[in-house]
This record gives C-alpha cells, sequence and structure tokens, in this order.
C-alpha cells in the first residue's frame, strides 16, 4: 500500500488512472515536466499547438465581457450553440432539408465532461463499445450502472475492419440500444467514411440503435483515397432527420483546433438528447466556461476551419510519415498505417524479450526521456470483469506522432538507440 493510500479516508476508494495519466505520472517520477524540452512525449494524445504554415493566426489573448462573470447556460452560450449548429449545416449538410439548430447543440468543458453527461443522460440498455479504444472509456462506463457495457471485439490480423453485417449481428444478437466509437479510432488511426458511415448511420436508425460517435480526431484524414485525404468526415453528413436520427456527435476545440488547454467541447444531436445532457450537466459539472465559449464563437466559420484543416493536413502527414518509416525500420509492426488520428499503434513483439510488452518497452523508452502508452490500457475493461487475463494488446504501443516534427525526431533517435542496446 503507497502512503497515499493509507491516508485515503475510508469511504473513498481508489479510482484507476487512464492511460495518458498513468504514463505522465510515471515519467515525472522520473523528472519529466512539460516544460523541460528534453523529454519527447510522445504518449499525450494532444497536437502541437503553435503556428502552423497557412493556418490562421494563433488566439492568443481573450477578452473578457462584464456578463461573462456570470455562470455560463449549463448547455452553453446560445451564440456559440448557434454557430455550431451552422457550422455543421455548411461542411455536411448542404442542400438538405433538415438543419441543425442551437437547441441541437450542447456545449461543455472538456471531452470526458460530454461523454460523461451522456453516459449519465443513458437509459438501461446494453451498450456495445469496441476493443481496441480510447482509455478514459473504461471509467466512463463503469461508473453509470444503469446500463451495460458489452465489448465488441475487433481483430488486429483483418486491421481492425468492422463489416455492415457485424455490425447487424451485433445490435440484433446483443440487443444493443446503443454503440459508443471513437471514430477515427483512438488508438488504431481506422477511419469509417464514405459510404460504409452512411452504412452504420442508416443500420443505427433502422434498428434504433444509438451510436454516440466521438470524432475529436475527424480532421486528421490520411486515406489514399482523394475524396477523404486532408478532409473532414463526420456522421453527420449522413443524418436524414437531426431529430429523429439516433446520431450524436462528439467534437470540440481540442485536437480539429488544436486548442486542448480551452477544455472546450459539444454535442450535436436529436433536441431530445441534447434536452437530456444539458440537465445531466446541470448536476455534473454546472456548465462550461463562459469567457471561453464567447471567444469561441469566432472559430466556428467555416473558411477559418478549412484553411486549419489544410494546415494539419500538410504537416502531419510529414509527420505521419516520418514515425511509421523509422518505427517500421525499428521492427514495430503495424496491423494497419493509421487512416485517420494522429497516432501509431504497432505490436513490439518481435523487438528483444527486454521490451518485447508495451509496458516492458514503456519503462525503457522513459530512461530515454520518451514517454509513450502500453496497448493493454485500451482494452477496454469495464469493471475489470476480465481480471487476471492477459490483455490482447500487451504487445502493443499507442505512439503520438502530435508534437514538432523536432520532437518526433528526436524521440525517434532515442528509441533506435534503446532498440540497439537492448540488442
Amino acid at each position: 500500500m503507497s502512503d497515499n493510500e493509507s491516508l485515503r479516508p475510508m469511504a473513498f476508494r481508489a479510482v484507476p488512472r487512464t492511460g495518458v495519466i498513468y504514463v505522465t505520472t510515471e515519467a515525472s517520477r522520473r523528472g519529466y515536466s512539460p516544460t523541460d524540452s528534453d523529454w519527447c512525449n510522445l504518449g499525450q494524445g494532444q497536437p502541437e499547438t503553435g503556428p502552423l504554415e497557412g493556418a490562421p493566426e494563433r488566439v492568443l489573448q481573450i477578452a473578457i465581457d462584464p456578463n461573462d462573470q456570470e455562470y455560463a447556460p449549463v448547455a452553453g452560450l446560445w451564440e456559440l450553440r448557434e454557430s455550431v449548429a451552422a457550422l455543421y449545416n455548411e461542411l455536411y449538410r448542404k442542400g438538405m432539408p433538415s438543419k441543425y439548430t442551437a437547441e441541437n447543440v450542447s456545449i461543455s468543458g472538456g471531452g470526458r465532461v460530454a461523454l460523461t453527461r451522456a453516459a449519465a443522460a443513458l437509459g438501461a440498455v446494453n451498450l456495445g463499445h469496441f476493443l481496441p479504444d480510447y482509455t478514459a472509456y473504461e471509467e466512463l462506463l463503469d461508473v453509470f450502472k444503469l446500463f451495460t457495457a458489452i465489448p465488441i471485439l475487433l481483430e488486429p490480423e483483418q486491421g481492425y475492419e468492422f463489416s455492415i453485417d457485424k455490425l447487424r449481428r451485433e445490435i440484433m444478437g446483443r440487443g444493443l440500444g446503443a454503440i459508443l466509437l471513437s471514430n477515427p479510432s483512438n488508438p488504431s488511426g481506422k477511419l469509417v467514411a464514405g459510404d460504409e458511415l452512411r452504412s452504420w448511420v442508416h443500420t443505427a436508425r433502422e434498428l434504433d440503435c444509438t451510436l454516440l460517435l466521438d470524432e475529436f480526431y475527424s480532421h486528421y484524414i490520411w486515406r489514399d483515397d482523394a475524396r477523404f485525404s486532408g478532409t473532414m468526415e463526420s456522421a453527420a453528413r449522413y443524418v436524414e432527420d437531426v431529430d429523429r436520427d439516433p446520431v450524436v456527435i462528439f467534437d470540440g476545440l481540442t485536437k480539429n483546433w488544436r486548442y486542448p488547454g480551452w477544455r472546450l467541447t459539444w454535442t450535436v444531436g436529436p433536441k431530445s438528447v441534447i434536452e437530456s445532457v444539458a440537465s445531466a450537466g446541470s448536476f455534473l459539472d454546472g456548465g462550461g466556461n463562459k469567457p471561453v465559449q464567447r471567444a469561441a464563437v469566432a472559430l466556428m466559420d467555416a473558411d477559418y476551419r478549412r484553411k486549419e484543416t489544410a494546415a494539419i493536413h500538410k504537416v502531419f502527414s510529414s509527420k505521419r510519415e516520418l514515425m511509421l518509416r523509422r518505427l517500421k525500420t525499428l521492427g514495430v509492426k503495424f496491423d494497419r498505417y493509421p487512416d485517420g488520428s494522429f497516432y501509431a499503434w504497432g505490436s513490439v513483439a518481435n523487438l528483444a524479450p527486454s521490451i518485447n510488452t508495451g509496458m516492458a518497452f514503456f519503462r525503457a523508452a522513459l530512461e530515454h526521456k520518451v514517454i509513450c502508452v502500453p496497448g493493454e490500457f485500451f482494452d477496454v475493461n469495464p469493471g475489470k470483469r476480465r481480471a487476471g487475463r492477459a490483455s490482447r494488446f500487451r504487445d502493443y504501443v499507442r505512439f503520438s506522432f502530435g508534437p514538432s516534427e523536432d520532437v518526433l525526431s528526436r524521440a525517434l533517435d532515442r528509441l533506435e538507440q534503446m532498440v540497439k542496446d537492448a540488442g
């Protein structure tokens, strides 16, 4: 038992750390600090936040209106809700009779807050979730007991593909009332897009199964298909009736706008769902930051969004190629190259025995001041119902190419030396 555990009041349980919190905590014990430029953080799910060539100028100051000293509405500032709805209509719903309005949008203070509100508003349903997927889903799916979380396995040897027939079989066979997934996937980078995504939305509509879509990486698309590469994709493009189709979308400034420190996100969906998540927010978090919400209105301009996405694609696609090429040379095996997100998800099983598991590789990398995330954290296991069994992803590591190219190059040089030293 640690000193902290011995001092914890009896009424409180120990809450497990998510993958990123765990690895940064372990790194901090070895001297890591976010301000220490000698460390290379390939673990944090954060894009570089500085200027990019061709991108709009970064916001460096926020004005505070006298009214902003007061609480914001729990569902968010009306002006921002309108602006988010207008952005989705401009990007994805041109020519469609059903349009999003402010009443289809709820604003919250960060991705986890948005997802927690939605989870708190879910009824007594079977909720499907994929393996592997975002580490923070684990506690989220465990803390609320009204719904039952049911894992859906994706196979590495099949490149994490999941056909529409399999989707229908899972929904009908397991009686799923909702499915939660990141798209593009964190960590594998698998993207559901185009006609495939249209089929998912159609199936959700037909079988009345709500899709809860974490689209935080939806502007980081690398597919060879020219229809998608360098563009933005969203299930909002394939919704027929915004108030009837069971599609709920989560996004925010964190990744696609490269403003993680603003902690501002939104939920887009049917009005009835937005009413429910806002009600949940009234007792969970009380609403977001009012000055930041007001400043975010200007960032919802469609032309601003297109310029930022073009700059992201130019810079991050180069970093993606660098990371994949160097890691492959080191012996990291990829089941698929990421066609979305800014992560490389690979197996280290073929490396030397001292570093051929995700946890061993991570701990060895810390000695070289490089942070990454062991794959077992993405084997989402609410309630630890599979306790005592080795994770299917124990040999995997998630590497982020979110940091600058200079940081990536230094990290990859260090990992190369680490692999050589391991023999």
